[in-house]
C-alpha cells in the first residue's frame, strides 16, 4: 500500500512539473524563419511544393485546406502555415490569435485548366476572361470579392437555365475565390465561371473536391474545367492546359500572435 502511493505521488509532481514547462518560442519573421519549423500547408498547393523544395529540414504537414491548418496552428501543432495571400487574410479576420507575417514571397499567377488539347473551350475562356477585363466586369468582381472595406458584396448569378451543363471543378475552402456561404458555393472564381459557361452556351454546375484530386477529375472526365486559385505551374502543365492568367497573388506566412 505504501509502494502504490509513493508512486502515485510520484507520478502527480512528474504531472505538475510537466505542466509548468514553458513551451519554446518560435520566432517567425519572414521565408528565411522557416527552416527546420513545422509548417502546414494546403495538399497539393504551390505553398506545399515551396516548403518541400525550398525549406531547409521543414517538417511538412498538409492539410485538405487552409482552415485546417490555422486551426492546427491555433492548437498549437504546427508552428507556421504557408497560403496564398488573400485566403491567408480572410483566415486570420476570423481569427484574431492569428497573423499575417509582414514579408509576402513567391509570386505566382491563377488560371484555369482545361483537358490538354481541348482548344475550343481554351479558346472561349480566354475570350471570356479578355472581355471582363476590357468591359470592367472584371474590376467589378474584385470590388465585390475583395473590397477594401472588407464588406464582401456577392452579384447576382449568370446562368442560362436551358442549357447543357458544363462542370467546374473547385475546392471550396479557398476564400474569396470559392468557399460556402450556406449551402451554396460563392465566390471570385465561381461567378467568373458562370460568364465563362454563358458566354460558351453552357448552364454552370459547380463540383466542389479535395484540391490535390482535381487536376485527376479533369483528366478523367468527372469535371470541364478547372477554376480554384491554380497556379500555372511547369510542372501541372504536363498534365492541363491553362488559360492566359486572371489574377497575380502572393504566398505569405500565417503564424500565432
Amino acid at each position: 500500500m505504501k509502494k502504490t502511493v509513493l508512486a502515485a505521488a510520484s507520478l502527480a509532481a512528474v504531472l505538475v512539473l510537466a505542466g509548468c514547462a514553458k513551451k519554446t518560442q518560435v520566432t517567425i519573421n519572414g521565408a528565411e524563419d522557416l527552416a527546420g519549423k513545422t509548417i502546414g500547408c494546403q495538399a497539393g498547393t504551390t505553398g506545399e511544393l515551396y516548403v518541400q523544395e525550398e525549406v531547409k529540414n521543414a517538417n511538412l504537414k498538409s492539410f485538405k485546406n487552409g482552415i485546417d491548418a490555422a486551426l492546427a496552428l491555433k492548437n498549437g501543432a504546427i508552428d507556421a502555415v504557408v497560403l496564398d495571400e488573400l485566403p491567408a487574410k480572410e483566415i486570420v479576420k476570423r481569427n484574431p490569435g492569428l497573423r499575417i507575417v509582414d514579408a509576402a514571397f513567391a509570386s505566382e499567377e491563377y488560371a484555369i485548366a482545361v483537358r490538354k488539347g481541348d482548344s475550343a473551350l481554351l479558346k472561349s475562356i480566354n475570350n471570356t476572361v479578355a472581355s471582363i477585363r476590357a468591359n470592367g466586369l472584371y474590376e467589378d468582381l474584385i470590388g465585390s470579392f475583395m473590397p477594401v472595406d472588407g464588406e464582401i458584396n456577392i452579384p447576382g448569378d449568370y446562368i442560362l437555365e436551358s442549357a447543357p451543363v458544363i462542370k467546374m471543378g473547385t475546392n471550396a475552402a479557398f476564400p474569396p475565390f470559392e468557399y460556402m456561404q450556406g449551402t451554396k458555393i460563392v465566390g471570385f472564381d465561381v461567378t467568373m465561371s458562370q460568364l465563362i459557361a454563358k458566354d460558351y452556351g453552357r448552364k454552370l454546375e459547380v463540383v466542389d473536391m479535395n484540391f490535390d484530386g482535381l487536376i485527376a477529375a479533369l483528366q478523367s472526365g468527372a469535371i470541364d474545367f478547372i477554376a480554384a486559385g491554380m497556379t500555372a505551374t511547369d510542372e501541372r502543365r504536363q498534365n492541363v492546359d491553362f488559360s492566359e492568367p486572371y489574377y497575380t497573388s502572393n504566398q505569405v506566412i500565417i503564424v500565432r500572435k
